[in-house]
């Protein structure tokens, strides 16, 4: 893929699915990659892969959650390379449990990882990015941060917030003539691991629920997903629906205004039944 050649492109959550995917395509473009993952391990699989097709790579643990180690991170890998062009704030955790029986550390651990995670992620690498002139901050949202399911109030209000946050940003950026710009993804259903590692409230099958979603919702492949990502970013798109099923619920959610949250709840608890 054209406009990726000789930039540096940090992505966290790198260990497996969109992330993984995102470095080996940035890679195979020709970009130099920062990566992180707070799974060692898938880590250093991302790390092989991009060295086996000559990509300069830079692979660190990193929780997203831990505010003065990402700024120490950035500061490490603007050393390393240079420079920083871009940052892909994918690292994100999935939750599913009602308000009524989620406790306030499961909701906090929702909040923290996917939304202060991009938070974090764009605070400290935005200097960078400024001083490249030539930045991007890709901030990962979800379908679910376009409309709201039963059973997704934590994951909702993250991503949500994610969202509200990057769009502002890249307002933000164009108002003050910074030299930086900004996308927000929404993927609908990828197939990763993303459901088989949540957490779930008491009294919810979760294995059930991932095989569910596994089967019934996850239509779109990681590498795929990567390259409508990466075709956004270099058409600086403000926002990338990532799947069909994305496109065709954001025009639902359009039309129906607020009516969508009766139709989504009845559909929701036939085709998930683990959720209630």
């Amino acid at each position: 893929m054209e406009g990726f050649a000789g930039k540096v492109a940090v992505v966290t959550g790198a260990g497996s699915g969109i992330g993984q995917a995102l470095a080996l395509e940035l890679g195979r473009s020709g970009a130099k990659l920062a990566i992180s993952d707070v799974d060692l391990e898938g880590l250093a699989v991302t790390e092989a892969r991009l060295k086996a097709i000559g990509a300069p790579v830079k692979a660190d643990r990193l929780d997203v959650t831990e505010r003065e180690a990402f700024e120490l991170y950035a500061d490490a890998v603007k050393a390393h390379f240079g420079k920083v062009n871009q940052i892909y704030n994918n690292a994100g955790i999935a939750y599913t449990g009602d308000v009524e029986v989620s406790s306030y550390k499961d909701i906090e651990r929702v909040m923290d990882v996917d939304f202060w995670g991009v938070v974090n992620g764009t605070k400290a690498f935005l200097p960078h990015l400024i001083e490249s002139g030539d930045g991007h901050v890709v901030n990962v949202s979800s379908l679910f941060g376009i409309f709201s399911v039963p059973g997704q109030a934590a994951y909702n209000a993250a991503k949500f917030a994610v969202r509200g946050f990057t769009e502002a940003l890249r307002q933000e950026m164009v108002a003050g003539k910074r030299p930086v710009k900004v996308t927000t993804v929404h993927p609908g259903g990828i197939k990763t691991a993303i459901a088989r590692n949540a957490a779930a409230a008491e009294g919810i099958d979760a294995e059930k629920l991932a095989k569910t979603f596994d089967k019934k919702l996850a239509k779109t492949t990681p590498e795929r997903a990567a390259v409508i990502i990466l075709d956004a970013v270099r058409k600086n798109k403000a926002r990338v629906l990532v799947g069909a099923d994305a496109k065709v619920l954001d025009v639902i959610v359009r039309i129906t205004g607020s009516g969508y949250q009766r139709l989504f709840s009845s559909v929701i608890s036939r085709a998930m039944p683990g959720v209630r």
